[in-house]
């Protein structure tokens, strides 16, 4: 070959490196702006929407009982939508307990048991608990006439399990993706992120793969460097240590999403700790009023947040229309709205549960119920 023609090739080769260059940059930018598009959506306050058609709640909801089991009573998230779900029942007449555990199968099984005997119109399973765990107690309790109804569990691209009597799913595949496009929008599109997850919990699934498909979508040079699978009942001994594992062995990490938010409980010191609050940024879900906290201190950057008064009473309007013969919707319908250090004073210093979200829906849902 000689020289004339190795220098043709040359610079044909640098014209087509400098092309896919250009176009993978253009790609690159085209992403980014995607991602901004949907923070900027999820950062504008929250509307009500109805859900179904007005319907006499209080005729319906007379003399009825809801036993409410959260997977753990110490999260204080699933704590929050039953204080609520209490509060809400009083309105209309429904009679709302919690059946306090701490997470552990027996006592689910205990809680099933005290709601047959205790004659309860519904079982309410609220985010995590898995009915699969419990199937024979939910086959007696229909037997019984007791309802057995699941909030705030499955994704709508899951199989609901065909003994609950209702289910009012949640959009987790969005909120994942909710997550990667704050990660891609805050770090420029140059994510390196640890996730804490809990794979036990079945929606852990399609909001992990939320954050993935995303990344892929909209962030070629982000990538996901460690997932850290703790179980519920370890939170509190296990994710502080392999957080900080995971940051010492992955130097180049700059976010780490703990995908529920009491998490953040554990990988706040696990960051400090080891030097790096200045570089590796924590974005979470659920808006519990801890973590909003934690984002007015600066040791939280995001918090994907849900109203638990809202969701408290979406899921009794879902479940006292299937109680009473209505058509329920399958989606639990609740906004999501992202907290970070521009408004998270919004919802109080300290923060509550349900500050900062509006609060028009209070009168949606009581026209909803034709309350006088």
């Amino acid at each position: 070959m000689n020289t004339q023609m190795r220098r043709m090739i040359v610079a044909l080769a640098a014209a087509i490196f400098g092309m896919s260059v250009s176009a993978g940059a253009a790609l690159a930018e085209d992403g980014l702006d995607r991602a901004k598009a949907v923070v900027d959506f999820y950062k504008t306050k929250p509307e009500f929407h109805p859900r179904g058609q007005p319907f006499d709640a209080k005729s319906c909801a007379a003399g009825k009982k809801m036993l409410s089991i959260p997977n753990s009573s110490a999260n204080p998230f699933l704590k929050g939508i039953i204080a609520q779900e209490i509060k809400d029942g009083k309105e209309i007449g429904l009679a709302v307990t919690e059946w306090e555990n701490q997470g552990q199968p027996n006592q689910w099984v205990q809680g099933m048991n005290f709601a047959i005997q205790s004659h309860f119109d519904i079982v309410d399973l609220i985010s995590g608990l898995d009915p699969k765990l419990i199937g024979p107690q939910i086959k007696a309790a229909t037997d019984s006439g007791v309802k057995t109804m699941a909030s705030h569990f499955y994704d709508p691209s899951q199989t609901v399990d065909p003994a609950l009597a209702e289910s009012l799913s949640v959009d987790f595949n969005q909120v994942g993706k909710i997550l990667a496009d704050w990660a891609i929008v805050r770090t420029g599109g140059k994510a390196n992120i640890v996730i804490v997850k809990t794979d036990e919990v079945p929606p852990t699934a399609p909001l992990v793969a939320g954050i993935e498909s995303e990344l892929a979508a909209n962030c070629p040079d982000c990538k996901i460097v460690q997932q850290v699978n703790v179980g519920v009942t370890e939170w509190g001994t296990r994710i502080q240590p392999s957080v900080q594992s995971a940051l010492i062995a992955n130097p180049g990490v700059n976010f780490v999403i703990p995908i529920y938010d009491s998490m953040s409980q554990f990988v706040v010191p696990a960051i400090r700790l080891t030097g790096k609050a200045a570089s590796v940024k924590i974005a979470t879900f659920n808006g519990t009023p801890f973590v909003l906290d934690y984002i007015q201190q600066g040791s939280v950057d995001m918090d994907i947040g849900e109203s638990l008064d809202w969701i408290a009473r979406a899921t009794i309007d879902g479940y006292l229309r299937a109680l009473c013969g209505l058509e329920a919707p399958k989606e639990i319908g609740v906004p999501f709205y992202i907290f970070d250090s521009a408004n998270a004073k919004d919802a109080g210093t300290p923060a509550t549960f349900d500050q900062g979200y509006g609060s028009d829906y209070i009168a949606g849902y009581r026209a909803l119920w034709e309350e006088k």
